[in-house]
């Protein structure tokens, strides 16, 4: 694999694939009357958070493919014949895809932007949700599942870059956050509406956000970073322009990106090889690394198949208190949301991270106990109530450091000029292990729900002694610290 940067003789054939929209330029020169009915453009937070908003409805449809198979796994294998394991190679398909997804990510968002990408994410997971809903066999449901997980592998990459590039850095944190928040509103919703509607019309459903965000996409700017490095300097400028408000002074941060640029064209390639080089080791260790234990723990185990496990804890109705988990992960994770910029990076990461650990041994010693007593006893009851406690504690713990911060960081401490290589990299390691979960998780709840969860809070725990020992926070007040503890890794940034 190899990543090149733009030479000047090829700018003129890298055109953003959306481009950033003569409107903007219009609305940055016209006169007061204009302004004053443009309130919601011009104000820069406002700006900022309404591009959040659009580009998360990518989000919410990687979370409505992840939350899909819990309530419907009873009625697809029932109507269509399907076995427990061909059900669970049907659940970790998007897996399979995302990895294809993942490989292609980082290329093709340096190559037409992130618009762009987004756009052609989009398009498979409508096709995919399309395949399923029209499923009469399993050919046509392993088809379709595989389009939507490439999709998706494509969002799960762009969205956390084009937030941090074009949020403000007192706000990095909390916007760069809410590509999580995102993702568990959208299994929320899988969850909820699964109450209400078959198999096949919330299949029709999923197609929504990817129907939403194509027209969205027209209406807000290209990353002015990305713009910028593609050499576009008046569109990039009016991109900046346009997200920071028409009335702020952008000439100390232009010059900041054209600077980050510059430093980036000095090497004009980027090869896989070269990515073992000392001054890369501290960033690809920590973004890999994160990306790669959030899976390990087993939280998509859980989300997949939540109604099983609750099922198997003696609930009546497993369907409801799946929701019920989706319910809880989406104020957990607006609570990591608001927390991310005060608390910082690393002490939220061992706070998830040690709860989670916790959470799954509370899990685990409750299954086994309930599996060797009556189903009569008070104790089975006991331990019933116990292992649904340790299941939603450690969806919760989940959602507060180890769901949104991995992306957080993998979108901050990659180096620009390696970050299209090493983004698809750790997104491609965070999809492999997330499909080995899928594949094998309903298998295990099969064998033995209690022998199930001992060996994720290992994995869990890890996490702890690769969380970066710096801190990406406009809150800190002494930013030289920080900036002197990155500056060995983050020198290309």
């Amino acid at each position: 694999m190899s990543f090149r940067d733009d030479s000047e003789d090829a700018r003129d054939l890298r055109k953003p694939f959306l481009h950033t929209g003569s409107w903007y330029r219009m609305g940055s020169t016209m006169g007061s009357s204009m302004m004053s009915s443009s309130q919601v453009i011009r104000d820069s937070s406002i700006s900022v958070v309404a591009c959040v908003l659009i580009v998360a409805l990518g989000p919410i449809q990687f979370g409505f493919t992840s939350g899909y198979s819990s309530p419907t796994q009873s009625a697809i294998i029932k109507d269509l014949g399907l076995t427990v394991s061909e059900f669970s190679l049907f659940g970790s398909l998007s897996n399979v895809g995302a990895m294809v997804g993942a490989i292609a990510s980082g290329q093709i968002a340096e190559y037409i932007g992130r618009k762009g990408s987004l756009i052609i994410a989009a398009i498979p997971n409508i096709i995919g949700w399309l395949s399923i809903s029209f499923a009469r066999d399993s050919s046509f449901l392993y088809m379709g599942r595989l389009l939507e997980g490439f999709g998706v592998g494509i969002i799960s990459y762009t969205v956390p870059v084009y937030i941090a590039e074009i949020a403000p850095q007192d706000l990095r944190g909390r916007l760069g956050s809410v590509n999580q928040l995102s993702v568990t509103l959208g299994i929320m919703l899988a969850y909820l509406l699964g109450l209400f509607v078959e198999w096949r019309i919330l299949a029709v459903l999923g197609i929504l956000p990817c129907t939403i965000l194509i027209p969205g996409l027209f209406f807000i700017p290209e990353s002015p970073r990305w713009l910028a490095k593609m050499g576009m300097t008046e569109d990039f400028e009016t991109s900046l322009q346009v997200i920071r408000g028409f009335d702020v002074d952008i000439s100390i941060e232009v010059n900041e990106i054209k600077r980050s640029v510059a430093s980036t064209t000095r090497r004009t390639t980027i090869r896989f090889a070269e990515l073992k080089q000392r001054r890369y080791w501290f960033p690809l260790m920590v973004g890999i690394g994160l990306l790669m234990l959030q899976q390990l723990c087993g939280i998509n185990g859980v989300i997949f198949y939540s109604s099983t496990i609750f099922e198997d804890a003696g609930l009546k109705s497993s369907n409801a208190a799946t929701f019920g988990v989706g319910a809880i992960q989406v104020i957990a994770t607006a609570v990591a949301t608001w927390l991310v910029d005060k608390a910082g990076r690393r002490l939220l990461l061992i706070v998830s991270s040690t709860g989670m650990t916790i959470s799954l041994l509370v899990a685990a010693v409750s299954f086994f106990i309930k599996d060797v007593v009556s189903s009569d006893s008070t104790l089975y009851s006991i331990m019933g109530i116990f292992s649904v406690v340790g299941v939603v504690a450690m969806v919760v713990a989940f959602s507060l450091g180890m769901g949104p911060i991995p992306w957080v960081i993998m979108s901050e401490i990659l180096p620009i000029n390696i970050k299209g290589l090493a983004g698809s990299i750790a997104t491609l390691s965070n999809w492999f292990i997330a499909w080995v979960v899928t594949m094998t998780a309903n298998l295990l709840l099969d064998w033995s729900s209690g022998g199930t969860f001992p060996s994720l809070s290992s994995c869990t725990h890890a996490s702890t002694s690769i969380s970066p020992s710096y801190e990406v926070d406009s809150m800190t007040k002494s930013k030289s610290q920080n900036i002197k503890i990155r500056q060995s890794c983050l020198e290309d940034y």
